[in-house]
């Protein structure tokens, strides 16, 4: 598959990787793709590009840009590239100050709801947003396994996603309805930000006991 990640950080670059490793054909788009020679390096001269080269030729598209800049990142990449593609979305809108973040759109509307109406031709499915990059593939949690969640429109969007989280180590994905459920995983983010850094413990995930 095509994977066309819309971001250069942390997050889409272990992400890159992973799906890299999954078979798939992955490039990053960037604002300023120069930046990414240590990426072309290490994954080959056409795995990087401008977010309009990205959004344009993906199969599957991956926003991983910085939260509060999503809607910009689809009009940088071109909204109607858009269309038609499943879209994961695993991005948090913080707002950083003082003691611990806020979101940027409070509990009344969310960056995946944002997303998906900035692409309404395309299918957003918000997920991997509630734990730290590092833990995104093959989570290793002591008292795990831990639980990942999926929230959007399309169902078929939500399987191939489900799919795709299964071969990345999670065996408990949990769909839990439209996107306006992405309010209640990016404030599951703050939370887990409220746990996370005073002890120290990145590698920290959620489990939903039934």
């Amino acid at each position: 598959m095509k994977v066309r990640v819309i971001g250069s950080g942390s997050v889409a670059r272990s992400l890159g990787r992973c799906f890299t490793a999954r078979g798939d054909e992955v490039m990053l788009g960037s604002r300023s793709p120069e930046k990414l020679e240590e990426w072309r390096s290490e994954s080959g001269e056409e795995s990087a590009g401008t977010m309009a080269e990205a959004a344009a030729h993906g199969e599957l598209l991956v926003m991983a840009a910085k939260g509060t800049e999503v809607e910009s990142a689809v009009a940088e990449g071109g909204a109607e590239s858009f269309d038609g593609k499943v879209l994961m979305d695993v991005t948090n809108p913080p707002v950083f100050g003082e003691g611990v973040p806020t979101l940027a759109w409070g509990t009344t509307d969310s960056g995946g709801e944002r997303l998906q109406r900035a692409v309404l031709g395309a299918k957003v499915v918000k997920t991997l947003n509630i734990v730290n990059a590092g833990q995104m593939v093959d989570p290793e949690v002591p008292n795990g396994p831990a639980t990942m969640f999926v929230a959007g429109e399309d169902e078929e969007a939500k399987a191939e996603v489900t799919g795709i989280l299964g071969d990345f180590g999670w065996s408990g994905v949990i769909d839990l309805g439209g996107i306006e459920a992405a309010r209640e995983l990016e404030s599951l983010c703050v939370l887990w930000v409220r746990y996370a850094v005073p002890a120290h413990d990145f590698g920290a995930a959620f489990r939903l006991l039934r």
